[in-house]
């Protein structure tokens, strides 16, 4: 009998909590409009890209659905979801002035960015690779010396690969690309020897190419890129409803079916199955992020 009354008090007052939270922040904004708007990539598969009919698909956007639920129950309105193309140039900006409400693709949580927006928990840890032609002999990035290399403005990786080409002498050439399909299509026509992103996203890449054979993802990790759903900072609120969801995933398991459904299986449309196992570290990640109440 005291049990179930403490767990109807906690129900009680975590709904209360939550109603409070809609007064500020992005969830005032969500009820006051009736509309989110969700900022995705358009090719970063497969965490959120175009499928055939040209709307928005992948493992992060399945996420932010759910998400979007959560927000829903606790402003208790139905939302209209609408949808905002962003890449590594426009995303951060795009949140903090408002544009979007919550960006949802393939974006490495880290502290500098954090000075100006703010994340849930981490959802996918991957890091830094090449991807070259297999008849260029490219093995990692010791045989890019003097070669030209194609990479996202704005990205982890272009601070990486910079980097290291300093430190190294190495005298890489730098091609500026605005996303990943600009970058594939740069090595796929021979402007570039090389296209330099997080792996996991290189294989994507790879899945849907014209000839898949041709390509290897090489080279050991040059950096740790823990990727997370941004939301706006100062905004705890919103980063409570996003956590509250994603530990309920975690804690519950279903997080493994929405990430066999993206990373074990083949694409939806036809695309080929990346086969990307759950690594140690991403599922040690997801139970110590499945926070209890």
């Amino acid at each position: 009998m005291l049990k179930s009354l403490i767990k109807s008090a906690f129900v009680v007052l975590l709904m209360t909590t939550f109603a409070q939270a809609a007064d500020y922040g992005t969830l005032k904004k969500l009820k006051d409009s009736g509309t989110i708007t969700i900022g995705h990539r358009e090719s970063s598969v497969p965490f959120a890209y175009y499928n055939k009919s040209q709307k928005p698909i992948g493992y992060s956007m399945d996420l932010c659905e759910k998400i979007v639920q959560r927000a829903e129950k606790e402003i208790g309105k139905k939302l209209v979801r609408k949808y905002y193309p962003v890449n590594p140039k426009t995303r951060i900006q795009l949140l903090a002035n408002g544009t979007i409400d919550i960006e949802c693709g393939s974006t490495t949580n880290n502290l500098t960015r954090q000075q100006q927006i703010d994340y849930a928990h981490v959802t996918f840890i991957t890091g830094t690779k090449l991807l070259v032609k297999k008849s260029s002999g490219i093995k990692s990035i010791d045989d890019m010396k003097g070669k030209k290399i194609a990479l996202a403005q704005g990205t982890t990786n272009e601070k990486a690969v910079v980097k290291i080409n300093s430190d190294k002498k190495l005298g890489i050439s730098v091609v500026n690309v605005k996303d990943h399909a600009e970058g594939f299509l740069a090595l796929e026509t021979g402007r570039v020897d090389a296209y330099s992103t997080d792996h996991i996203l290189l294989f994507g890449l790879i899945s849907k190419a014209k000839k898949p054979a041709d390509y290897a993802v090489v080279g050991s990790f040059l950096s740790y890129d823990p990727y997370a759903i941004m939301v706006r900072r100062d905004d705890s609120a919103m980063r409570l409803v996003a956590n509250s969801e994603l530990s309920d995933l975690f804690r519950s398991g279903e997080i493994n079916k929405i990430y066999d459904k993206w990373f074990m299986k083949p694409l939806p449309e036809g695309g080929k199955a990346l086969s990307v196992p759950q690594t140690d570290l991403l599922q040690a990640a997801f139970t110590m992020q499945a926070l209890p109440y």
